[in-house]
């Protein structure tokens, strides 16, 4: 502590450590400043989603020279709450977009198509992902990503499983390249495929990656089919909160070291509690829309800060130098994931 008159540290007394607010505040204000840029980029280009735009900008500023000293060091503590903590509360507040009535409209041959195709894409790109001996639950992460809902995800399996940001890095970074492919790659099949607007909006929705790159990708056929592909892709977002669990458990039963630390953790972690629930309220109790909007425009921001967040730990470097095998693996697992929901389509 310094002398009040003087500012000097007297003799035999340390400067005190800066409280936590003071560590974390510059990179959740980076973070945040990120964001409100993503959002400019997608209100000037709407083919772009928002949460495909944080995390890119996290991607290209991490391979900045300049910027790589402040990364990892003054700002890597707020980037990476960012990271775990928004993530977390984005992910409750996407409970808020879930109603139990749209996802059963779907009919139940729809529903058990779409599930079919998550656990099949699921254990698929597992199995490819340590057939190839990816390293630590980058299998499970991807698997998460390309099956569930995206980044988000790999960011909640990544916190049940115990993974740290440089590990989800790089399956985030797979995850927005080929969901950003799909935007591209599958309006350019819609004809061809001879598919009508609404099975165009399915196929879409059982596919594609992050609800942001749905949305993207299923406008081109209108509103009919967007609102299709939103709630196809809704449903597969259900499955997050099981999926999650069941991790969990087979984590606690394996005595995981990576993924329990000192305790082991609950079968369902909190934040998916707070999902859930977040999906019960919006299913049996009238939210009024305001509500909805306000907690939709929250649940973006702190997604893209955390997205930003997980998108500034990737290194191009050494993802070229070592994520060939990863890249393989999810390359397949985006070509899988989109045939299987073709077939889906075919055979409803």
């Amino acid at each position: 502590m310094t002398d009040g008159r003087t500012g000097v540290v007297p003799e035999g007394r340390t400067p005190r450590a800066p409280g936590r607010t003071a560590r974390v505040a510059p990179g959740l204000l980076v973070a945040g400043a990120a964001a409100l840029i993503a959002w400019g980029l997608h209100a000037a280009l709407p083919a772009v989603p928002l949460l495909t735009a944080a995390v890119v900008l996290g991607i290209v500023v991490a391979q900045l020279p300049v910027a790589q000293p402040a990364l990892s060091g003054r700002l890597k503590p707020g980037l990476g709450l960012a990271a775990k903590r928004c993530m977390r509360i984005g992910i409750v507040l996407l409970g808020l977009q879930l109603s139990l009535l749209d996802i059963a409209a779907l009919g139940w041959v729809a529903i058990a198509a779409v599930v079919g195709v998550l656990l099949v894409t699921f254990v698929a790109t597992l199995a490819l992902g340590r057939l190839l001996r990816l390293p630590g639950h980058q299998p499970l992460l991807i698997a998460a990503g390309f099956s569930i809902c995206g980044a988000s995800a790999i960011g909640a399996m990544s916190h049940a499983t115990g993974s740290d940001d440089e590990e989800a890095a790089t399956p985030v970074a797979l995850v927005t390249l080929c969901g950003t492919l799909a935007i591209v790659v599958l309006p350019l099949l819609w004809h061809p495929l001879g598919l009508s607007a609404l099975e165009f909006g399915h196929w879409v929705g059982a596919s594609v990656h992050d609800v942001g790159q749905v949305v993207a990708t299923a406008q081109i056929a209108g509103p009919a089919a967007l609102a299709v592909a939103v709630v196809v892709k809704l449903t597969r977002v259900v499955m997050l909160a099981p999926m999650v669990a069941v991790t969990t458990l087979v984590m606690r039963r394996r005595g995981d070291a990576s993924a329990t630390g000192a305790s082991r953790p609950p079968i369902v972690p909190l934040f998916v509690a707070g999902f859930i629930a977040a999906m019960l309220l919006r299913s049996f109790t009238p939210v009024p829309e305001a509500v909805l909007e306000i907690a939709a425009a929250v649940q973006t921001a702190l997604l893209a800060m955390a997205l930003f967040g997980l998108g500034a730990a990737v290194r191009i470097r050494s993802l070229v130098r070592t994520g060939w095998r990863a890249l393989l693996v999810a390359l397949l697992s985006w070509v899988l994931v989109a045939g299987l929901a073709w077939g889906a389509v075919q055979l409803g």
